[in-house]
This record gives C-alpha cells, sequence and structure tokens, in this order.
C-alpha cells in the first residue's frame, strides 16, 4: 500500500484517538498559545527597551523591517511548545512522536530538501517577464549577515506548521478515520484556511487559500507515503526560503529577502499571473521528492 509507511505516525496516535481528545487537544493547544504569546508581547518590550520598542513595532505588523520578520517567524516557537505541552496533557505523547524515527527523517529531509532546493535552482535560471523584474531590497553583505537567523527562524516556523498539521492532526485523525478523503483533506483546509487574510491579500485571499491549500495536500500525501515529517519539512522550508529570503512579494513579510517582487499580495491581476507558476513548481517539487526519496 502507498501509504503503509504512515502507520509509523499514526500507531502512537491511537491509544488516545477519540474525537473528543483531538478537540481539547486543539483547544487547549489554542489556549496556551495564545497565553504564550501574550507574555511574550509583554517581554519583548523589556528585551529592547520600552522607546526602541516602540520604533520597532510597525515593522512587526507589517514584517517589512528584518528584526520584523525575524519576531515573526520566532513566534512560531511558542507553538511548538503550547503543541508540546497538550500533547503530554492530553494525549500522553511526545513531540517527537509526531515527526517520525529521528534518523529516518533527518535522512529524508536532506535528500529532499537537495531535490527541491535543485528543482528552484534551475528555475531561477529561467528569465522573468519585465514587468515581473527583481528589485533588490537588501545589500548582498547585509543578507548574508542576516541568513544564519533568518534560517534558523524559518526553520522554526515550518516546522511549527508542519508538527501541528500533518503531525498532530493529520495522525490523530487517521488513527480514527481510515479514509485520507477526511486525514488528508481536513487538515490541508485547515492550514488553507489559516493563510485566508481578505484585509492583507484583499480579492486575493481566497486564491492564497486555494494554493495553501492545495500545498496541504502534497505535505500531507509526502508524510503519508514516506512515514516521517522530513519530506513535508523540506518541501515547506525550501518553498518559504525562496518566499521569504530570496524574492518576497513587495511590502508583505519582505524584510528578509535578498529582492523583491514589484507587486505585492493584494495586486489581483499580478498574483493570478504568477498562480499558475505557484501551482506547476508546487506539482514540480512534489514530483521531485517523490522521485528522490523513490516512493
Amino acid at each position: 500500500m502507498r501509504y503503509a509507511a504512515h502507520e509509523i505516525l499514526v500507531a502512537p496516535a491511537r491509544p488516545s484517538a477519540g474525537l473528543g481528545r483531538l478537540a481539547a487537544g486543539i483547544c487547549l493547544t489554542v489556549a496556551l498559545f495564545f497565553l504564550l504569546s501574550i507574555m511574550w508581547s509583554g517581554l519583548l518590550p523589556v528585551i529592547f527597551g520600552v522607546e526602541r520598542w516602540a520604533r520597532i513595532v510597525p515593522g512587526v505588523e507589517t514584517a517589512t523591517t528584518p528584526t520584523g520578520v525575524l519576531i515573526n517567524l520566532a513566534t512560531f516557537g511558542l507553538l511548538i511548545v503550547a503543541l508540546a505541552l497538550s500533547l503530554r496533557a492530553v494525549h500522553r505523547r511526545g513531540l517527537m512522536s509526531l515527526v517520525g524515527p529521528l534518523p529516518r527523517a533527518t535522512r529524508q529531509f536532506g535528500r529532499a530538501l537537495l531535490a527541491v532546493a535543485a528543482l528552484h535552482a534551475i528555475i531561477a535560471l529561467v528569465p522573468l517577464p519585465e514587468a515581473m523584474a527583481l528589485e533588490r531590497n537588501l545589500a548582498a553583505a547585509t543578507w548574508a549577515m542576516l541568513l544564519p537567523l533568518g534560517i534558523a527562524g524559518l526553520f522554526c516556523q515550518v516546522f511549527a506548521e508542519e508538527v501541528a498539521f500533518r503531525g498532530y492532526l493529520q495522525t490523530q485523525l487517521a488513527a480514527r478515520f481510515t479514509s485520507p478523503v477526511i486525514w488528508m483533506s481536513l487538515p490541508a483546509l485547515g492550514f488553507g484556511l489559516l493563510h485566508f487574510d481578505s484585509v492583507t491579500y484583499g480579492a486575493n485571499g481566497w486564491l492564497v487559500m486555494v494554493w495553501a491549500t492545495g500545498f496541504g495536500l502534497a505535505a500531507a500525501d509526502l508524510t503519508a507515503r514516506f512515514g516521517t515529517l522530513g519530506p513535508a519539512t523540506a518541501l515547506h522550508f525550501v518553498n518559504n526560503f525562496s518566499a521569504i529570503l530570496v524574492a518576497a512579494p513587495k511590502g508583505q513579510f519582505d524584510g528578509l529577502a535578498l529582492y523583491v517582487f514589484p507587486f505585492s499580495l493584494g495586486e489581483e491581476g499580478a498574483v493570478l499571473a504568477v498562480l499558475p507558476t505557484d501551482i506547476l513548481m508546487l506539482l514540480c517539487s512534489w514530483l521531485a521528492i517523490r522521485l528522490a526519496l523513490r516512493g
């Protein structure tokens, strides 16, 4: 069976597979994340100083400065902590049970990362249309200096989302329901809804949601197919590395990007123009990982 390896992740979820436990786990995770976020928000002015923090805040709200992006990415670490505490309290499971055997996950992550990074590097050689020509955002030296912090923050964000949606929701649902339609689609839809933002994206909000849902399905398939979070995390990491650290839409999470596109995600025509390419890139990345891992 193509999803036989999924049992590696699903087995630890079976002793607490009830929907009531899942609902309690979700509620506790959200509550803990909210509480930790309040504490984090109160701590930041102490760390930076009140006056300096007041100058930093606008960049945090829009993620248009390096500090703003790093703070936003670091916040996802709170979700990891909240989920780890919730898992222990509700399911009597450890966080690493969501990841799979670490040597296997690490090996799959590395191979998948190389495959998708190579694909992105090849595509980067294709010239962009003049209307979408990249603009320099950060000096190369500044970008290189910030890159280690950016990579660490980015991995924190990616890992948090993967353990929450593919590691937790997907495996708990798979322990309760046998149909992939349920345990793949529901977390993917939740992932898509999390990315819906009509204030930031305007009329494009639903397009971003549809793309994110498709991404969630691809990540769900890789997780079930290979039995660890390694492949999905690699897919997510390279995608976000490209979109946040290499070339970002102007005015939206572009504080750490080396380049920016000459449009924002709120410009409907521009987003519609690049969406087919993004979908094709997602499909090719998914296939590249399958080929790299022979699955």
